[in-house]
This record gives structure tokens, C-alpha cells and sequence, in this order.
């Protein structure tokens, strides 16, 4: 099992993300793995910086493997998405992948265009990764369908081409974008929970690796782990459609405003006790995860890389 850390450009600062991710690899993480937003979940995260410029610098001053997870077809038109795919494929080759999926109304209303119903959402992103694909293949493509595409081209050909990694929360979705997808990337859940969903997508004929994105808070004292969480994660405790069609950091902090610690402790490991979150973190990998990556939940990522790379990764390799 390779442990990742989790790169959350809505919370922090692109600068000091980029010295995060360098202190990751100090501490001995084998990866990461990052977001594409254009707005954070709350106004108290208050962050959201260009994932794409980032990650060639995260990628050029590493020897990290990175990905992310994005979302074509709106924001991004997917000629556009397969150039800088194929791009950062060149350039770091082996090292980069990315995570397709079919977006939130808080990153893509901005373009002013109509929100789609989910199944119109999931239909134009399958027409999306058709496109991707025939672009990194070096194919020039014309599509009409819910995208449109114009004789595109991709002049920079990425060897090995990029894995398209399908992510999914529920086990319908596993399902479906295992007749695409390269790879699965989903969130911690109940074990059961991740079992169903991981076996619908091998069940389906999913292929590659499997990666588990573990939300947690850590600090030393338990007050203080469960105030971080609170503060930091409460407004990302919800399911669809308030999720997906939400449209401001205004609006989740106004479904947020009531949202307690209990519930925040369904979503995102909180304890004090290293050794606690190590065996949560290991019961829910070994359903069959073959990545994790680790995300805390706090805005001071160092205290966290420091403490896990010499206390908590060890013992999850072992």
C-alpha cells in the first residue's frame, strides 16, 4: 500500500501548498493528490487557487507522483482539459494522472451557462473522457453531442498516456465508471460501505488501482482535533444533491451553521491518539485499497506531515 498526502488548494494558500507538498515528501509520503476548484466549501477555508499552474510546480520541484480530481464540460471545455493533460504527461512522465468527474454547481455556474440535471451531467462527462482519449491518442476530433468539438488536436502526445481515473461515492457510480475509468478514487465511508462499492466496480470490470481519500483531524489534545474539524470540515458533511447543486461558499456555511460535532465525526476521523487513527486508517485500506491518501482537515499541514511521517506511516506500512 502506497500512502498519499491530500493537497486541499480550498483551504490553503497555492504557495504554501507547494512548500506542504515539498515537506510531504521530507516526511515520507510516497504521493499526492489535490482538487480543482474555483470556490471553497466555506468562506472560513478561503482559499481556492488554479490546480493546473500548481501542479507543474509541485511536479517540477518533487519527485512526486500527483493527480487530481476535475471536472470537464463545463468550466473546462475537454480539448482544452486533453492539452493540459497531455502536457503535464509529457513533461513529467509517469507522474501525473487525473480523476474525471462530472462537477459541482459551486465550480461551474460560473460560466453562466444552465446547470444540468445529474444523468445529463454523467452523459456529458462519458462523452468528455471519449473525446480526451481520442486527443491523447494524438487523434483530431469533430463531436456535436453535449459538448462541442471542432476539429481539435492535441500536438503534445504524453508517454505513457495519463491514467483517467473515475471517482465515485456511491456504488452506482462505481459502477458506472468502471466501463471507462483507469483506476478508482473514492472517500472514506463506512467499511461496509467501501466494500460494496469497490466490489461494484471490480464486479463491472473496473481495472487499476484503487484509492482511498481519507478525511481526518489530528492534534494533540482532543478538544482541540474535534475544533479543527468543526471549524475546517462541517460544511462538507453533505450528500446529494446539496453537494452538487449547492452554489456558494455562502450557502454551504448557511447549511453548515447548525452541523455539530457528531456528525462532523461521520465524515472525517477526528482523535488525538495516533495509534487510534492508524487502525481506523488500516481498517478502512484494507477492504482492498491499494492507495491512500491522507488529507487533515486543518489549514497547518506541518505539525501533521512531521508527526505522521515519523509516528503513523511506518506502522501503515507495516
Amino acid at each position: 500500500m502506497r500512502i498519499g498526502f491530500h493537497a486541499s488548494h480550498e483551504q490553503i494558500s497555492p504557495r504554501q501548498l507547494l512548500e506542504d507538498v515539498r515537506h510531504a515528501e521530507q516526511a515520507g509520503f510516497d504521493m499526492a493528490m489535490c482538487s480543482d476548484h474555483m470556490a471553497p466549501w466555506s468562506q472560513r477555508q478561503g482559499h481556492s487557487g488554479y490546480t493546473w499552474a500548481w501542479l507543474g510546480a509541485a511536479l517540477a520541484t518533487t519527485d512526486l507522483t500527483l493527480g487530481c480530481v476535475s471536472a470537464p464540460g463545463q468550466r473546462y471545455h475537454p480539448a482544452v482539459h486533453a492539452q493540459k493533460i497531455a502536457t503535464l504527461g509529457q513533461m513529467f512522465p509517469g507522474r501525473f494522472w487525473v480523476a474525471l468527474g462530472s462537477g459541482e454547481n459551486m465550480n461551474e455556474h460560473v460560466t453562466g451557462d444552465r446547470w444540468p440535471t445529474k444523468e445529463v451531467r454523467t452523459r456529458r462527462l462519458e462523452e468528455c473522457v471519449g473525446i480526451i482519449r481520442r486527443l491523447l491518442a494524438g487523434e483530431e476530433v469533430t463531436h456535436d453531442g453535449l459538448v462541442a468539438v471542432d476539429r481539435a488536436r492535441v500536438w503534445e502526445r504524453a508517454d505513457p498516456t495519463p491514467l483517467l481515473v473515475g471517482p465515485a461515492v456511491s456504488v452506482a457510480s462505481a459502477s458506472r465508471v468502471a466501463a471507462w475509468a483507469d483506476g478508482l478514487v473514492t472517500i472514506n465511508q463506512p467499511v461496509e460501505t467501501l466494500r460494496e462499492l469497490l466490489d461494484a466496480y471490480r464486479e463491472a470490470g473496473g481495472r487499476g488501482r484503487a484509492s482511498l481519500q481519507v478525511h481526518l483531524s489530528w492534534a494533540p489534545t482532543e478538544a482541540e482535533a474535534e475544533a479543527i474539524a468543526v471549524d475546517q470540515w462541517r460544511s462538507n458533511v453533505f450528500s446529494e444533491p446539496v453537494n452538487w447543486d449547492t452554489a456558494t461558499p455562502e450557502g454551504f456555511d448557511v447549511a453548515s451553521e447548525h452541523v455539530g460535532p457528531d456528525v462532523v465525526r461521520q465524515h472525517c476521523l477526528v482523535s488525538s491518539d495516533l495509534g487510534q487513527l492508524r487502525d481506523r486508517v488500516a481498517e478502512l485500506a484494507a477492504v482492498g485499497f491499494d492507495d491512500v491518501y491522507l488529507h487533515f482537515v486543518g489549514q497547518h499541514q506541518a505539525p501533521f506531515l512531521d508527526t505522521f511521517g515519523e509516528q503513523v506511516l511506518p506502522g501503515l506500512r507495516g
